[in-house]
């Protein structure tokens, strides 16, 4: 579970970090690279309690791999794409993915430890290993490559 939710966060992390490569790149303003962090966060803050209370009905145990890949997928596109509107969109709906995985994982992980609280810490370790790593990961990639590697980003 912490290296799933590793991955996941990966992609969280990663929006923020591929800002400085949109600026150069793609001259993006600062107001417009900050949009970019702004369409994935919000929109995953705002959904993540629908899925929190989606998950507390019934169990969604098929989200965990679906969200981990529509995560990865928007971070991966988001450098091929050819509009800011696009862009914005891919973002977004990878913070959809990321705000799917976490409640349903958060029940699988509480389950999977026996409700243990070291368990859940684990768990939550794995989350902050990925969202640590992103910039590590987008620096080696998207320096090399340019934002047209970005697909790599999908791990």
């Amino acid at each position: 579970m912490s290296l799933g939710h590793a991955c996941v966060d990966i992609y969280q992390g990663a929006v923020a970090a591929l800002v400085p490569f949109f600026v150069s790149e793609r001259a993006y303003s600062y107001a417009a690279a900050s949009g970019v962090v702004l369409a994935a966060s919000l929109l995953s803050s705002v959904v993540q309690p629908l899925f929190g209370a989606l998950t507390d009905r019934w169990a969604m145990p098929w989200l965990l791999p679906v969200s981990a890949l529509v995560g990865g997928a928007g971070v991966a596109l988001s450098g091929v794409t050819g509009s800011y509107a696009l862009t914005l969109a891919v973002v977004a709906v990878s913070g959809i993915g990321v705000a799917a995985y976490h409640p349903e994982a958060a029940r699988v992980a509480r389950l999977a430890g026996r409700g243990s609280h070291t368990a859940m810490s684990w768990f939550s370790l794995g989350g902050n290993i990925g969202f640590a790593a992103a910039p590590l990961a987008v620096a080696a990639v998207i320096a090399t490559g340019g934002l047209r590697a970005s697909p790599l980003l999908a791990v």
